[in-house]
């Protein structure tokens, strides 16, 4: 099959990780002599941020109507998740045929169902990447740099059409793309990131009383207490049974763990222990700290 070209990409969405992508892509093409034409839009965006997008961001056009907003070949949703999988009924209205449409949410089955009962070519994306800053002022292209980029894409990356320029124009920007079904992705997620979210909340909660007193180690284990409820409002919404069981799980951990403190039981507390030094050097060695 003869390699599609992406030309033309719609951002719908211009925050922190949108305009990264942006970027990323933009700068993928330009290292093999292509130019991508990038259209952009968000509802937050005024007039100093438009010029501030299109003259130093990298944004080629800022588009308000969707008719040409979604005029392109590869259309990527930026917002949180409900609202991206309310945009797929303006994505196919809008969007030309053959166009890909990808997300970048955080949680992948409910929009991959929506998209495939319009009859959108869809693959789920999720870059494993952020940063404390948020907006378009912190975007960064290395900001994907050597991070996992999820593609809901079945059993295989794409390597073919459009989807396969995609997955080579990451590749090009320093990404490492890996495969995952979108059920498969909302399980994992779930586990290592939805509920670290939930305990680092549930810790600055049950430690109220005493946060005036604790040091960096505190700080450093609860930052993900500072996350948006606005985003993860949307992502609890669409994944909560993985959710609640990756949270009973947990519970069941820390009861058993109560015991073995109350027992004095040293010999399985120093196992876990070292369990953990040795899965926390292999995040070091990863570069994940």
């Amino acid at each position: 099959m003869q390699q599609q070209s992406i030309d033309s990409i719609s951002f719908v969405g211009l925050g922190l990780m949108g305009t990264s992508l942006m970027q990323a892509l933009k700068r993928a093409a330009a290292a093999t002599g292509r130019k991508i034409e990038t259209i952009g839009f968000d509802p937050g965006f005024d007039r100093n941020d438009i010029e501030a997008m299109t003259n130093t961001c990298g944004l080629d056009r800022f588009e308000t109507d969707p008719a040409k907003l979604y005029d392109a070949d590869l259309v990527v949703l930026c917002a949180p998740v409900l609202a991206n999988i309310a945009l797929l009924d303006e994505v196919k209205q809008h969007s030309p045929a053959g166009a890909l449409v990808t997300d970048v949410s955080s949680t992948k089955a409910e929009i991959a169902a929506r998209a495939h009962e319009l009859g959108l070519d869809f693959i789920g994306m999720h870059p494993i990447a952020g940063r404390e800053q948020q907006g378009y002022r912190a975007a960064s292209p290395e900001l994907l740099e050597d991070r996992l980029v999820i593609l809901c894409s079945g059993k295989a990356l794409p390597e073919n059409g459009l989807a396969g320029d995609l997955t080579e124009l990451l590749r090009i920007s320093g990404c490492k793309p890996v495969v995952m079904s979108p059920e498969e992705h909302d399980r994992i997620y779930a586990n290592i990131s939805h509920l670290p979210q939930l305990i680092s909340t549930a810790l600055m909660h049950h430690c109220r009383d005493n946060v005036k007193s604790s040091g960096p180690g505190f700080a450093s284990v609860t930052r993900l207490a500072g996350s948006h409820w606005e985003v993860w409002r949307d992502i609890i919404e669409t994944n909560t049974l993985n959710i609640a069981d990756e949270l009973d799980a947990f519970s069941t951990l820390l009861a058993g763990l109560a015991k073995e403190v109350r027992a004095g039981n040293f010999d399985a507390l120093e196992l876990k222990f070292l369990e953990a030094n040795r899965l926390y050097q292999l995040l070091q060695e990863r570069g994940c700290s």
